[in-house]
């Protein structure tokens, strides 16, 4: 065990060890038996993530096995040799698996950078799903789901989050998790100060060739600025996706099935009158 991994749990035991077995905890993330992919991209994130992981599997009672994939979508010689430095450092082995993502992507019209998730995603599952996984590790942390949520209310005109675990759709047998799901992102930029860490960034030579806007930066720059009157509408956000009252919705789905608020609407209205007339009641006795 290296210094690096001990900061984890000494230094940032409180923010990160304990909010990420937290998470592994409360959305029963990891099963006994669980073969899992830890997907490391050479960010700060994934990196972290893999030593959490690393660390979880030693100590934990419960009996899983890791298998660490670098996915190469086309890095350039030095963000390849940083990611090789990184796991050293770290002491993580990883299967470096090279690929031609990037040069795929850049041929496509004006949204490159949404083939480029999707061929990512596909070769993920299917790299993991022939190394005999059943589930892959995401580096997604707490700030993620905050703006994930923003996002899909302000840009995609819907209210969902991005959940801490899923199944696949295409890849049976296959889940998704993400152990970071409650840990916040300043926290990891705290840790990778702490140790002189570097990382690579997105590394993406096409938004190095093109004037590709991020929505996300937006979002997250629309947080720097709410924070300053409220610093706790991170966690407001992050609470409104689970305290969510399908009686006060317009409409909403699950799957296929679509319901409206005018559905029992009729029906409805006389129970909810009945209830505001008593505790109408009761606040009146009280005055």
């Amino acid at each position: 065990m290296n210094s690096i991994e001990e900061s984890i749990a000494s230094v940032f035991g409180k923010k990160i060890w304990s909010r990420f077995n937290r998470g592994v905890s409360d959305y029963q993330l990891i099963s006994p038996g669980d073969s899992i992919a830890v997907c490391i991209s050479g960010g700060k994130d994934s990196m972290l993530l893999a030593l959490c992981m690393a660390r979880l599997q030693r100590f934990s009672k419960v009996p899983f096995t890791v298998r660490n994939i670098v996915m190469d979508p086309g890095y350039a010689p030095e963000n390849l040799r940083q990611i090789e430095h990184n796991l050293g450092l770290l002491g993580l082995e990883a299967d470096i698996l090279p690929t031609k993502i990037f040069s795929s992507a850049e041929d496509t019209g004006d949204n490159p950078c949404f083939l480029c998730s999707r061929l990512r995603r596909g070769f993920l599952y299917k790299s993991a799903q022939d190394l005999g996984c059943n589930k892959i590790a995401l580096g997604h942390h707490f700030d993620d789901v905050v703006e994930t949520i923003l996002m899909g209310m302000l840009y995609g005109s819907q209210m969902q989050t991005m959940l801490p675990k899923l199944h696949s759709e295409n890849y049976s047998g296959m889940e998704v998790i993400r152990p970071l799901y409650l840990v916040r992102e300043g926290d990891i930029i705290s840790w990778a100060e702490q140790n002189s860490l570097r990382f690579i960034g997105c590394a993406c030579r096409i938004t190095e060739k093109r004037d590709v806007s991020s929505k996300r930066q937006e979002i997250k720059q629309l947080l720097v600025q709410l924070r300053r009157s409220n610093p706790s509408v991170d966690m407001n956000i992050f609470r409104s996706a689970e305290n969510v009252n399908l009686r006060k919705l317009m409409s909403y789905h699950s799957g296929s099935e679509y319901h409206h608020f005018l559905d029992d609407y009729a029906e409805g209205y006389t129970v909810r009158g009945n209830i505001n007339k008593g505790a109408l009641s009761d606040d009146i006795n009280k005055i």
